[in-house]
């Protein structure tokens, strides 16, 4: 219907002037510095959920040095008409990012940090000039643009910049932060020498944010965002006045992500009504605080991929944006009792945990708490009840863009993990023929990793190319042959031999053998067998599987190629 929906934009003032369709957060401004006490707010997300762009949309208010009158016009913070006239455009501002801060080595990361800085400085460059500016601090501003300054004034760069914008402009300054804790994830994943970075990059993050936070007369409010909030490392330690608000807590919850009604709008206004169930079983299902909500990211990019082609699939969005170790992480962990909670959760089901907002990216990985506690806190898993109060919560996996993520991850990691001696049995078993060695063998992996039968037979495809992959064999899975798609197409070129597979999913033990029998009936009636030229043998097999049980029934066809 003609709208235009911003992708990858995360400036306001962009997705304004452009005239792109913007979902209105500007409520966030109101109960920030009308409704809220507080001086420094932190407020942690998931990846892709609104925080970059709602920093930006603070900083478009109350830059002294703007006029977003028009911007803003229409929007629900302009109903508050005496906060606009006192707070709009009012206040000296100094916002950053630190999202590019990370790299291989601590060397690199810092000198992307002081890049960032020289950045800031360029922005407020008309301070090197004033009057009421201090000569020191220009000495040290001089430096920070430059990239040339110290250490020591590094850490207080962001104190420094603040009372030049106090002395400038004659009233304390507004911080705006976004992502602080990616130099800290990245440095908690790198080697440098034997040994990660972090605990260097946590001193110059500690003393960044301190000196800006902490008894600073020049700082009016200060902004924060990131994934995570930090505990043990004592950043925010001392910081007078401090909140901090993540996925748990109600409060501005409707700010980040978008909720059910915004969602419902923006489907109307492009014409897309009818697709809505997709959005929902896809996007939906993450609740911050009370409040459902869809990822916006995904929103975004399916939606302007319908208006685009009205016959688009959904697709995993968020899988791209960032990686996905912590649920491989968890599959990892050392523990059956997580082994039956992740198969739990992955069958669709619920589990009961207690988790913190409180990490540290030195240690969160650890401990099973920690690790459950980051799924939630980064969008893998969300609260399952939104009425629920308290550290300790159902949960489960929110919708199936996220499932399909633990299903990728996990079988990653099994086939990475898989027990040598029960893939050699079952090799030998299927190229022998054995169909009683095969059934055992196949059952015993599924008994060694994860399995989620209600997400069909797909995860079964995907347990068999990972177990013939990870010995080695080239795979095909549903690729044409004779009349149809078999579910796997082995190959052993050096022996010149083949293996083909047709696998169904049972809905009881009973009816294994059945299914079993049907699968053997589809290869031989669709012929799946014919133009393999060149293959001496070519053994057919149709497999029936049951939760992690496993039946293999060989077709009577003859393995030899001439006969086929």
């Amino acid at each position: 219907m003609g709208i235009r929906i911003p992708i990858g934009y995360d400036s306001f003032e962009d997705i304004r002037r452009n005239g792109s369709y913007y979902v209105d957060k500007t409520g966030l401004l109101w109960e920030l510095f009308h409704e809220s006490d507080s001086q420094v707010t932190l407020f942690t997300r998931p990846r892709r959920f609104g925080k970059s762009l709602n920093i930006s949309t603070l900083e478009c208010f109350l830059n002294i040095r703007k006029d977003s009158k028009e911007l803003f016009e229409g929007l629900e913070v302009t109903q508050h008409k005496e906060f606009c006239a006192e707070w709009m455009n009012s206040s000296p501002v100094i916002s950053l990012s630190l999202k590019d801060a990370a790299a291989l080595t601590f060397r690199s990361a810092y000198a992307m940090l002081k890049a960032i800085i020289a950045e800031t400085c360029l922005i407020v460059g008309f301070l090197e000039h004033h009057e009421f500016v201090d000569p020191y601090d220009v000495e040290v501003f001089r430096r920070l643009r430059a990239k040339t300054a110290t250490d020591e004034e590094v850490r207080e760069s962001l104190r420094t910049l603040t009372r030049m914008m106090h002395a400038a402009y004659g009233r304390p300054c507004v911080l705006l932060v976004d992502e602080y804790d990616v130099p800290l994830a990245k440095a908690s994943q790198q080697k440098e020498a034997g040994e990660r970075y972090y605990p260097q990059m946590l001193e110059v993050i500690r003393g960044l944010m301190s000196s800006a936070l902490k008894s600073n007369p020049w700082l009016d409010k200060a902004i924060i965002t990131g994934c995570l909030r930090m505990s043990k490392e004592s950043i925010f330690t001392g910081v007078n006045n401090f909140a901090s608000y993540s996925v748990l807590d109600k409060r501005f919850s409707r700010y980040f992500g978008f909720t059910h009604a915004e969602v419902e709008d923006l489907l109307v206004a492009a014409g897309l009504e009818k697709k809505a169930g997709l959005f929902r079983d896809w996007y939906d299902g993450y609740v911050f605080g009370s409040e459902r909500v869809f990822c916006p990211w995904d929103v975004a990019n399916y939606a302007s991929a319908l208006i685009a082609d009205d016959d688009a699939l959904p697709q995993n969005y968020w899988r791209n944006s960032s990686g996905n170790g912590v649920v491989r992480e968890l599959a990892s962990f050392a523990s059956l009792d997580v082994s039956e909670k992740l198969e739990t959760l992955m069958n669709g089901g619920t589990i009961t945990q207690r988790v913190s907002d409180q990490l540290t990216y030195d240690t969160m990985l650890q401990t099973e708490e920690g690790l459950w506690s980051v799924l939630v806190m980064t969008g893998y898993l969300s609260k399952a009840d939104p009425t629920q109060v308290g550290d300790t919560v159902a949960l489960r996996i929110p919708n199936r863009e996220v499932a399909g993520i633990f299903q990728s991850e996990v079988m990653e990691l099994f086939a990475q993990s898989l027990d040598t001696t029960l893939q050699d049995a079952l090799m030998e078993a299927l190229w022998s023929g054995d169909e009683a060695g095969a059934s055992d063998a196949m059952s015993g992996l599924l008994w060694d990793t994860i399995s989620y039968h209600d997400y069909g037979e797909d995860y079964y495809h995907a347990f068999l190319a990972g177990v013939f992959v990870g010995r080695g064999y080239g795979v095909d899975s549903n690729r044409e042959h004779g009349l149809g798609r078999p579910d796997i197409f082995l190959t052993d070129r050096r022996r010149r031999r083949a293996l083909i597979i047709e696998a169904k999913r049972s809905t009881s033990a009973s009816s294994m053998e059945h299914d079993c029998m049907e699968a053997v009936k589809q290869i031989d009636t669709r012929a799946y067998a014919r133009r393999l030229h060149g293959y001496r043998t070519v053994l057919c097999y149709g497999v029936a599987f049951y939760k992690k049980d496993a039946l293999v029934r060989k077709t009577p066809q003859s393995t030899s190629q001439g006969e086929l």
